[in-house]
């Protein structure tokens, strides 16, 4: 399989097949992306047609790509985070590890997963190795977000932006490794936003569904309920804190699908497809412009919330002010 495993990212496959045949490659790349995009799975991957023993990109029968399809290569090092983050010590051993020659292959390959976390100490340590790498290393920094790396580490790598994936094939993926049909392939390739591994996540949890149901309740609550009662729902934003990333955008994603049915009257672009009798039921009690405040109200509550303020009185604010429009 090889590349063929990865899922829409044809141009940037392309591109690192173009490097290792005319053996251009750079000694450092950053793979940035949104989490569960296939960022890591590339660069393993990338890895592998860079060692492969037959230089047939990635064959899957030398003894090179059985090893790294084991986890066992030599000279294939993955770094992950200790706790929450990539910390000054790994960097400390990778400095170490990185003198040593190539055990069995050409190359030696790092792969620092979510390498935005990497400590101040750890990047600047990390810059060291950069300034001058030995020439059988490569490294490859998997990060989210490539700005929360040291300008001088970006400047010394060669960065590479996955883009999301594309809403058919992820259903197409979902269809053919999930058996996933009708109602559930929308609704999982919808709420995503881009990420094969999100997709993936959302249908094997029923965490996700559960708590899908209950913001969807409260949902409900806001538009026909009473103030009283919908305070009551503070503990579950409280108890669910590390996912309120997760339940305001499923706000956001229901007050949208109201938009969209109001404006055009169709279903055919909703993602809660599966709750279309309650969005037309909503949808009769709220206008346009109501609407396009809820949708305000929302996103100035994850600022709120991005700025620190009490996550308590942001959500018993944002309640009671989507209730009042």
């Amino acid at each position: 399989m090889g590349f063929e495993k990865i899922i829409g990212h044809d141009r940037i496959i392309n591109f690192l097949k173009t490097a290792i045949k005319g053996d251009k490659l750079a000694h450092a790349y950053i793979f940035e992306g949104q989490k569960g995009v296939g960022k890591t799975l590339t660069a393993v991957e990338f890895a592998k047609a860079i060692n492969c023993k037959n230089d047939n990109l990635g064959c899957e029968e030398c003894s090179s790509c059985v090893k790294i399809n084991n986890n066992n290569h030599p000279d294939i090092n993955i770094i992950q985070p200790d706790g929450n983050s990539i910390k000054n010590k790994q960097i400390e051993e990778f400095q170490n590890d990185i003198l040593l020659k190539p055990y069995e292959s050409n190359k030696k390959i790092f792969i620092i997963e979510d390498s935005h976390t990497m400590t101040i100490s750890a990047q600047n340590r990390l810059l060291k190795i950069l300034e001058e790498p030995p020439g059988y290393c490569i490294i490859i920094l998997v990060a989210q977000n490539s700005n929360s790396l040291l300008p001088t580490i970006r400047s010394r790598s060669q960065t590479i932006k996955f883009n999301r994936i594309s809403k058919i094939l992820i259903e197409d993926y979902l269809k053919r490794n999930y058996n996933i049909k009708d109602e559930n392939l929308l609704i999982f390739s919808g709420f995503s936003d881009g990420s094969i591994g999100k997709a993936i996540n959302l249908y094997e949890s029923e965490e996700f569904k559960n708590r899908r149901n209950t913001t969807l309740d409260i949902i409900d609550e806001v538009i026909r309920g009473d103030k009283l009662k919908l305070l009551d729902y503070v503990d579950f934003f409280i108890k669910n804190k590390d996912y309120i990333d997760e339940i305001l955008d499923l706000f956001s994603i229901w007050f949208r699908d109201l938009l969209l049915l109001s404006q055009t009257r169709e279903d055919k672009y909703l993602l809660n497809i599966d709750k279309i009798d309650i969005l037309r039921i909503h949808m009769n009690r709220l206008s346009c412009k109501k609407l396009g405040r809820t949708i305000d109200i929302i996103e100035e509550t994850k600022k709120n919330i991005d700025a620190n303020l009490n996550f308590g009185l942001c959500i018993e604010t944002m309640l009671l002010n989507l209730q009042e429009v």
